[in-house]
């Protein structure tokens, strides 16, 4: 499957499956430590990087994503990584696709900035935009199969990136999705975007595929999910937390295990998703849980 088979499949209706959590198998199990960046892993210890992709593979995932959330030259320079932006984007693709075979495809993942826009924050369009390019540019030519701009909460910085992975990469598909919370007043990112609002600018902006990614659980996306679909001209996508973490005896536990996660799946898709994962403390046992209910 290429990215334009995966689109043809969400085009007829098909449910595609994707990942779970990267930075919750890092902490929980490869010991990265609080604050470290996840990319420093790829460079570190790629070996574990290996074995997430293929654990999610087995687990049932179509879709692998990259360790690159943090990926661009402005979030990476916080930990001194900047000069390596090209070499962790490149090589991330690399271990996933060894990883993937031809059995998955090659998800490539750019996350927020870190900054904020001005007039809110110090950064400028053009030196955000030019970040994005740099890091989508990476990963286009290590050969992600489909590009992932994901936990959005501006719209205007969701759009920079679209807009940049449509420049330097215009062949390779790219999913959008923006992180909403409930609210008394209705649906929203912590900036005001609504669901409605932002499924039809990020598709006016090219997006092949628009949706909404982490958040407070599953059983709170399946409105977030229908109020997507009613506005979207695209394909929906839907990767849920798993619940909210709570602290127990020092540690953060996530309270949606799969059997919970899975049992919920149904509902996203009657809502109108299309393409699913999980995103944080969801793990490979939260996607084959997933995979399992669907194909029931």
């Amino acid at each position: 499957m290429s990215g334009a088979g995966l689109l043809a499949r969400l085009q007829r209706g098909e449910v595609v499956i994707g990942d779970g959590a990267w930075g919750t198998l890092l902490i929980a199990e490869a010991g990265l430590p609080p604050g470290a960046p996840p990319e420093r892993v790829i460079l570190d210890a790629p070996e574990i990087v290996g074995a997430i992709a293929r654990r999610y593979l087995e687990a049932g995932a179509e879709i692998l994503t990259t360790d690159t959330f943090g990926g661009t030259p402005l979030r990476l320079a916080a930990h001194g990584l900047a000069e390596h932006c090209e070499e962790i984007n490149r090589r991330a693709v690399e271990l996933v696709r060894e990883a993937a075979a031809t059995r998955a495809l090659v998800s490539g993942s750019v996350g927020p900035t870190g900054t904020l826009l001005a007039p809110l924050g110090p950064a400028r369009p053009a030196e955000v935009e030019a970040a994005f390019e740099r890091q989508i540019a990476a990963l286009a030519a290590a050969g992600a199969d489909l590009l992932c701009v994901e936990t959005m909460i501006d719209l205007a910085e969701a759009l920079l990136a679209v807009q940049a992975a449509k420049r330097v990469a215009p062949a390779v598909p790219v999913v959008a999705t923006m992180t909403f919370e409930p609210t008394p007043r209705g649906v929203f990112t912590v900036m005001g975007v609504t669901p409605a609002r932002a499924a039809a600018a990020l598709a006016e902006a090219g997006a092949e595929v628009v949706g909404a990614n982490c958040g407070n659980g599953i059983e709170g996306m399946v409105a977030v999910v229908a109020e997507l679909t009613r506005h979207a001209a695209v394909p929906v996508a839907v990767r849920p937390n798993a619940g909210l973490p709570q602290l127990v005896d020092g540690a953060l536990v996530w309270p949606e295990n799969p059997a919970f996660f899975a049992a919920h799946a149904p509902a996203l898709v009657a809502a109108g998703a299309r393409l699913l994962g999980g995103c944080c403390g969801t793990t490979p046992a939260h996607i084959g849980a997933l995979r399992a209910v669907l194909a029931a």
